[in-house]
């Protein structure tokens, strides 16, 4: 992994303002340097020319679904229960073949929209998607869909220990196998026994792994929990205990105040998906953060509005301006400096990177995304974290980099044939 010098970047400080004319040195995947300092004696690395980029670090997605990317533009409007009259049955018709194409896509408008990390949350033929992944160049943490509910269409039935059993598969051959990771998961606590939640999670612990959920998106959900168990779900999985600092869990929008408490005692990881959260209901994410909870922002994939992460945050600064800043009269009840923590760190440690991840600083790793500044709609700007919230779009970002390896600079992929994946993806539109 050859040294890479970048010089004449712009990066952001604290406060939206800028520095310009710097360098960032990479030395082996991580950040060496950073600031205004000439070209080290004997330099044999690369030296980039980063004059109109604004750098930042990478995003990172904490739960998409890339077994949905071909459900694009089929979920909107649909009528309920979306999750039965099309999710389940699209994805156990799903084959190798069309995984691996959804993979692809995925990559591509990941790469080209500026994330650089992801957390799978579970689908089926998850070989298939690994292998594009690892050659993606990505930073991901993977997971198999982990149901084994009797009433499941006979392609994905399965028991509680062959459910386990493809994921601890998929561990065996990707995890650390380049960037990736591999999860344990539960799809969702009302399809999976008693049995299969004990034997996922004794899994993830053995392996030294994640767990992550599906938690409280539905207040059916939930109320199918309190009749099965006496509980609310985070109630349930603490009291088999369940949670702890490496459980992650998905959406989290209707709480309780116990269940926050458990939370935050158990160290546990949230992510909320604000276009797809947005028709379910708004999570009470200042008390969380005003109570130290990492909280991570998803996409949910691609059948819900794409894998920008460029939309998501300013759907979600909508979403607490008109929900929790009205009612406490605040009107900057989520700024842009807290949205983007949210969006990088609280990534990192969906990621199990907290502290390697989401800043540009020495001793980080180098996940890098630029944006060209020279447009209509960025520039001038008086504050630029707030016009990268407000302005900035994913067709914004021109270079994308993970552990100092280029996957695309100018705007053009390198690490997969674009084209090619394009064209297969015209081919599959036209035939279904």
């Amino acid at each position: 992994m050859s040294d890479i010098l970048i010089k004449n970047a712009t990066i952001l400080k604290q406060a939206g303002q800028i520095n310009t004319k710097q360098s960032i040195l990479i030395h082996d995947g991580h950040i060496q340097q950073v600031g205004d300092f000439p070209c080290p004696i004997k330099f044999t690395g690369e030296i980039v020319d980063g004059a109109d980029r604004l750098y930042l670090p990478g995003l990172i997605d904490s739960h998409l679904h890339t077994g949905q990317q071909l459900l694009r533009g089929r979920v909107l409007d649909a009528k309920p229960v979306i999750w039965t009259r099309i999710m389940l049955p699209f994805e156990s018709q799903l084959t190798a073949s069309q995984m691996k194409l959804s993979a692809e896509l995925a990559a591509l408008e990941m790469i080209t929209g500026g994330t650089t990390g992801f957390v799978e949350a579970g689908s089926y033929h998850m070989e298939s998607a690994a292998e594009v992944y690892a050659r993606s160049g990505l930073r991901g943490a993977l997971t198999a869909s982990t149901m084994d509910e009797p009433q499941l269409p006979a392609s994905i039935k399965m028991s509680a220990r062959e459910a386990v059993a493809q994921t601890t598969q998929l561990y065996q051959q990707f995890h650390h196998q380049g960037r990736l990771q591999v999860y344990y998961s539960l799809r969702a606590l009302t399809a999976c026994s008693d049995e299969l939640i004990d034997l996922a999670a004794e899994a993830a612990q053995t392996h030294h792994t994640f767990l992550t959920a599906h938690m409280n998106e539905y207040p059916t959900e939930i109320l199918n929990i309190i009749q099965r168990t006496g509980l609310r779900p985070y109630e349930w999985l603490a009291k088999r205990h369940l949670l702890s600092n490496h459980f992650l869990g998905a959406h989290s929008l209707f709480l309780s105040n116990h269940e926050k408490e458990l939370i935050k005692k158990y160290r546990v990881k949230l992510c909320h998906c604000p276009f797809s959260n947005a028709g379910k209901g708004v999570p009470s994410t200042p008390e969380l953060l005003q109570n130290q909870i990492p909280v991570g922002l998803g996409t949910d994939g691609a059948a819900h509005g794409g894998l920008s992460l460029w939309n998501e945050i300013k759907i979600f600064r909508s979403l607490m301006v008109a929900t929790h800043g009205l009612r406490l009269r605040q009107h900057n009840v989520m700024p842009a400096a807290q949205i983007f923590r949210m969006l990088l760190e609280g990534g990192a440690a969906a990621l199990n990177h907290a502290g390697q991840l989401g800043k540009i600083k020495p001793g980080y790793k180098a996940d890098l995304i630029a944006i060209d500044l020279n447009q209509p709609h960025l520039y001038p700007s008086g504050n630029w974290q707030n016009t990268l919230l407000e302005c900035v779009n994913a067709n914004d970002v021109t270079d994308t980099m993970v552990d100092g390896q280029f996957l695309m600079r100018n705007r053009q992929v390198l690490t997969l044939d674009q084209e090619r994946i394009i064209a297969e993806a015209r081919n599959y539109a036209c035939h279904h």
